[in-house]
């Protein structure tokens, strides 16, 4: 009986222990992936008045040309390449991002830009400005 009332109060110990020891693991919506990486511009578009994402093909991507890109770098550094005219010249950007949970803010010179992180995985990042509403797709 003894040994009956010990397994019973281990078990009971072992599983209040694992669900105690799990619940600061919630990360309140926040994407854990890092960001840095290399995107491809991908699709843009808005959110329509029924609240439906519309999103079509890139047309800052020239066609003919390698697709443009957002690179953000282990050093804070945000890159931007974009290919332009008939021999698809590579004009980049660099600036500066930093990330404060689930919003990606980017400067270049003196403009600053903040958006929501809509999606964030190992193939795709998605933002929506919180100025304008524009969404930008990447891929990985």
């Amino acid at each position: 009986m003894k040994t009956r009332n010990l397994l019973f109060v281990s078990a009971l110990s072992l599983g209040l222990f694992a669900t105690t020891s799990c619940s600061n693991d919630d990360n309140e919506g926040e994407t854990i992936i890092p960001i840095q990486g290399k995107y491809n511009l991908r699709q843009t578009g808005t959110v329509n008045a029924q609240g439906q994402e519309v999103l079509i093909d890139a047309p800052a991507n020239q066609a003919g040309c390698p697709g443009d890109y957002l690179e953000l770098k282990l050093s804070n550094t945000a890159v931007y390449g974009d290919y332009n005219g008939s021999n698809c010249a590579l004009v980049e950007t660099t600036g500066t991002y930093v990330r404060s949970h689930n919003d990606l803010t980017i400067t270049v010179g003196n403009a600053s830009t903040t958006s929501d992180i809509m999606n964030l995985t190992n193939k795709e990042l998605k933002l929506k400005d919180k100025t304008t509403g524009v969404i930008t797709v990447y891929s990985r």
